[in-house]
């Protein structure tokens, strides 16, 4: 198995950066997970390891060999698309074992390793069987077996899941992490979906607009991010930012007070929507949208201009209008600078 190692990395179209000087050390056996918003550089940074796209500046070492000048087929990389790019004429064996047969393989080797792949992804009874009678599932399965015949030093996956139904994508999930934890691939996983990354990845890389904002374990980001971008789109629904000052150390909000960091100024409370808690003294808010799941119901509400989501384990009968009294958990606060969004 392999490690990757980036170093400098940029690439432009045209004038446009869209990478900006890079560094990022995937460990070996690792599985990393890239998310941002759309046009963050996450597809664009996968394509380059790749080798899809060309760089501009810096390098890319895959198993501590620099590859920057390699052609995909060379980098020992097997990659996943959203599209699954399965040949419609032909069988699922042959699209798994296509590769090796370019790569002039024996039969015998492709039919072993295919039927070894298809056994691992419960796919032995579809293999005489064209793409066209597939499920989606079943398609993004074949894709997957088509990469692990190949046994490759990296996994490369480019929001594989993203054509799925939601149901699907659960259990597509489970089936990816469960396979990573028998293969120990190290694998490079693109999604815009954060709950994706935060369930399959050993690490997670958060970037926005070229550059990285954080990396850390799913949690690392969750409990601890390093600024309120991380901080809202880690985390579904997202961390809510309420305003309130900072005098020597003590952070008050409306009547409230709460243990702060040094300084003075104004700041944003951090407060994830579950650790806000219901209580007969608190923070005045109105009930806009009451969202029951059954194991847990959301709460859409109005606090002094800004939206606020809240999360409750216990079934309550809250009401459009109805205001309620929340205070947030001490022990579970985080403090950003108001004007730069840095954490404090």
């Amino acid at each position: 198995m392999g490690n990757v190692t980036i170093r400098e990395l940029r690439k432009s179209y045209g004038k446009i950066e869209v990478i900006h000087g890079l560094n990022l050390d995937i460990e070996e056996s690792e599985f990393v997970a890239l998310v941002g918003p759309s046009g963050c550089g996450k597809s664009t940074l996968l394509r380059m390891i790749a080798g899809l796209e060309p760089i501009n500046s810096g390098t890319i070492a895959i198993s501590d060999r620099v590859v920057n000048n390699l052609p995909p087929a060379e980098r020992d990389i097997a990659m996943v698309f959203q599209t699954y790019a399965l040949y419609p004429h032909k069988s699922v064996a042959d699209n798994m074992g296509f590769a090796l047969k370019v790569a002039g393989k024996s039969k015998a080797e492709i039919d072993k390793r295919v039927r070894e792949a298809a056994e691992i992804l419960s796919l032995t009874e579809y293999l005489d069987r064209k793409p066209r009678y597939l499920s989606g599932g079943q398609r993004q399965r074949v894709a997957m077996g088509r990469a692990i015949v190949r046994d490759p030093q990296v996994f490369l996956f480019d929001e594989p899941l993203s054509n799925l139904d939601a149901k699907l994508r659960i259990q597509m999930r489970t089936e990816i992490k469960e396979l990573h934890h028998r293969l120990k691939t190290t694998t490079v996983f693109v999604t815009h979906d954060q709950i994706e990354a935060m369930t399959l990845a050993d690490r997670i890389v958060v970037m926005q607009g070229g550059h990285i904002e954080q990396i850390g374990t799913p949690l690392e980001l969750y409990d601890r991010p390093i600024n309120e971008f991380v901080a809202t789109f880690i985390g579904a629904p997202s961390m809510n930012l309420l305003q309130a000052t900072l005098e020597n150390g003590v952070v008050n909000i409306e009547d409230l007070q709460f243990e702060g960091p040094a300084g003075q100024g104004n700041i944003n409370l951090g407060i994830r929507p579950e650790h806000l808690l219901l209580c007969d003294k608190g923070l005045s808010m109105t009930v806009k949208v009451v969202e029951p799941t059954g194991a847990e119901t959301m709460v859409f509400l109005r606090f002094n201009g800004q939206d606020v989501v809240a999360i409750f384990r216990e079934r309550h009968s809250f009401e459009p209008g109805q205001i309620i009294q929340l205070r947030p958990d001490p022990a579970y606060l985080h403090f950003f600078d108001a004007q730069e969004g840095t954490r404090l």
